[in-house]
């Protein structure tokens, strides 16, 4: 009886081929995105307003003393979650583009079926990205302006921005974040909906790695497209995310389609 055993390099081998796009193909797919969005919004819509309740209980957590310095490391690193939440819409895109029933009630087809352990296996990679940024922050934060128990979160901010210290903070932690951000990127510009178009999550995060290393001006071009689409939708005290998540999470699942050859 023998055992095989897939290494990386076999995995690599069978793995999807990837194409090469071009800044049109980010246009297109946020266009399907929001044909998508237009669609759907009706029965969708009800479940994207549960993301911003999560900003509101980030901010709310953030507000206690203890946690004033995370404020703005939690709101920031909830966007590195997003990718795993928005399972449910490449599910409806991948239905509506098949000409198959997209109602919403297929929203958590993929949680059904095997495309559950690939998406927890995916979403543990990336919980453990956001645990390891609030890690970092709280680690910058003790080095550069300190951490005090029940610091008033005001006083904090004030520090922050008017002492030396904390601007070194500002810098430092924007740096780390930004680290932070393009792994999530990386790792999830097509692994998602990979998974839940049937692949296993070690093919799916080295095709996303390689589809983003064959595009690396047109990835940044997402990331920061996604970045500005994000900020757009927290300004309104989070409501705007109810419109933007959902489009992106469409306009990903076209993304992937344009990128991976299926």
């Amino acid at each position: 009886m023998t055992v095989s055993h897939a290494t990386p390099e076999h995995i690599s081998a069978h793995a999807p081929e990837v194409r090469r796009i071009s800044h049109r193909d980010l246009d297109w797919a946020l266009r399907e995105g929001w044909k998508d969005f237009r669609e759907k919004r009706g029965d969708i819509l009800v479940l994207a307003l549960l993301y911003p309740l999560i900003g509101f209980v980030a901010v709310g957590l953030a507000f206690d003393g203890e946690f004033a310095p995370l404020l703005f490391p939690i709101v920031a690193g909830v966007s590195l979650l997003g990718p795993a939440a928005a399972f449910g819409f490449y599910e409806i895109a991948k239905r509506r583009e098949a000409g198959m029933d997209s109602g919403w009630v297929h929203f958590i087809d993929p949680l059904r079926g095997r495309a559950r352990w690939g998406l927890a296996v995916l979403t543990l990679a990336l919980a453990a990205l956001f645990v390891g940024w609030l890690m970092a922050a709280w680690i910058i934060t003790y080095a550069t302006v300190g951490v005090e128990p029940n610091t008033n979160v005001m006083l904090f901010l004030h520090g922050v921005l008017t002492t030396r210290e904390g601007w070194t903070l500002i810098l430092l932690g924007n740096l780390v974040g930004f680290s932070f951000a393009v792994a999530t990127l990386v790792l999830s510009l097509v692994s998602f909906p990979m998974v839940v178009d049937g692949e296993g999550p070690l093919v799916a995060l080295i095709t996303s790695v390689r589809a983003a290393r064959k595009n690396p001006g047109v990835t940044v071009a997402w990331g920061l497209r996604v970045a500005g689409l994000l900020v757009l939708g927290a300004a309104p005290a989070f409501l705007g995310l109810a419109i933007v998540l959902p489009v992106l999470g469409y306009a990903t699942w076209h993304l992937y389609t344009r990128l991976v050859v299926r």
